[in-house]
């Protein structure tokens, strides 16, 4: 902790990718008496999780797609946000301006760096997203969540600090607790979301896929399934028809409690998802989303799979066949499933929160801030000359 008090802002795109681990950073900072101002779109500001304290502030945020016919109200927008976050800047005086990545966090760390304000950037995927692309070269300091990182150039390595993805705290409170019991009878527990929206091919393939099973392992699932609206009756059918019990729902909202119960995880590899699965250990049978970005939902499945905690499928390849496959090889053997969730955990950072909150108060100190540096310096100086050689 500094022990003076601070004014960060974040910014970050409307999405719980980008919002998680900004709320997550928010609550570490103000654990250290600082105050944090939020700068997102409409949907950041309605995002449920967002701490009660922390104040969201709704900025213009263009897009320039492929499309040049959108390019002069999209540079409209994004100037009009930038004059807007300026504006904040002077009543709010922050000592740094944190991204996360997405449309909305452009004009605020573009302001920030023309402002001479120091700033910082966090990517959450194995690959730099675009917004972090164009901004690298300009901000302060990068933090990634991903030993390699794609598409980040060597010139900025200077700047690189890994410190892992922030997770939900009722999430990380999670990865001290022993792995669920697993036994050759007992129950295999399996989780099954697709994102926020949802994903329509999980819908067709799981039930299916768990249905192929070997009978000894099919009568001891236990399937808890996150399914669009208009899917979910239909898969309730497949369920029953298999006679595999299913709970479905369009959103769960103890999230962490049906993670905390689960054997193992069927579901995309978006940051959050992967961050999740690690800081708590959860073994996992991964689809990346095909229309991804720069395909770095495949990228974020590369660590976790290195470390046996889990196995990737590519959508094209995801058929019932191949994952019941999958599933017989990760959780036939209670040894193999444990090692798996063992290999899942060790590629977790519980201190992401910790260290990225290190890394933004590294930066922008205040005058009495530097006063107080000095101060200790002069007395740590002073304590290291008596001390014994």
């Amino acid at each position: 902790m500094s022990g003076v008090s601070r004014h960060y802002v974040l910014a970050a795109g409307g999405t719980g990718g980008h919002l998680i681990p900004a709320f997550a950073l928010a609550v570490e900072l103000e654990a250290r008496g600082h105050h944090v101002a939020l700068i997102t779109d409409e949907r950041g500001s309605r995002l449920p999780g967002k701490p009660h304290s922390l104040v969201a502030h709704q900025l213009p945020a263009g897009r320039l797609g492929k499309n040049p016919l959108h390019w002069p109200g999209g540079i409209q927008a994004i100037l009009e946000g930038k004059r807007m976050a300026l504006r904040l800047f002077e009543s709010f005086e922050p000592s740094a301006v944190i991204g996360f990545g997405g449309y909305p966090a452009f004009p605020a760390l573009w302001a920030a760096t023309s402002a001479g304000v120091p700033s910082v950037i966090h990517e959450q995927n194995a690959v730099l997203g675009r917004v972090n692309r164009f901004l690298a070269g300009r901000v302060d300091a990068i933090a990634t969540s991903y030993r390699e990182v794609e598409r980040l150039k060597p010139k900025h390595a200077g700047k690189v600090h890994l410190v892992g993805n922030p997770v939900r705290a009722e999430v990380l409170a999670l990865r001290d607790a022993p792995f669920p019991a697993f036994s050759e009878d007992g129950l295999l527990r399996v989780l099954v979301t697709g994102g926020s929206q949802g994903a329509g091919v999980l819908s067709q393939v799981v039930p299916d896929g768990l249905a192929m099973l070997p009978t000894a392992l099919r009568n001891r699932l236990q399937v808890t399934q996150q399914c669009r609206p208009e899917d979910i009756e239909a898969v309730r059918e497949r369920y029953a028809a298999h006679e595999i019990p299913a709970e479905l729902g369009t959103y769960f909202e103890n999230m962490a409690e049906r993670l905390a119960d689960a054997h193992l995880f069927i579901g995309r590899a978006g940051a959050s998802t992967v961050a999740e699965l690690t800081a708590v250990g959860r073994p996992a049978i991964l689809v990346p989303l095909p229309i991804a970005t720069d395909d770095h939902q495949a990228f974020n499945t590369d660590e976790i799979c290195a470390a046996g905690g889990a196995r990737m499928i590519r959508q094209d390849k995801f058929t019932a066949a191949e994952l019941a496959k999958q599933i017989q090889a990760i959780a036939m053997n209670p040894k193999t499933l444990a090692t798996a969730a063992h290999g899942a955990w060790n590629c977790g950072y519980p201190n992401a929160a910790r260290d990225l909150a290190d890394l933004v108060e590294s930066f922008g100190g205040a005058p009495m801030m530097d006063v107080i540096r000095v101060a200790e310096g002069i007395e740590t100086a002073a304590s290291n000359q008596g001390a014994p050689a």
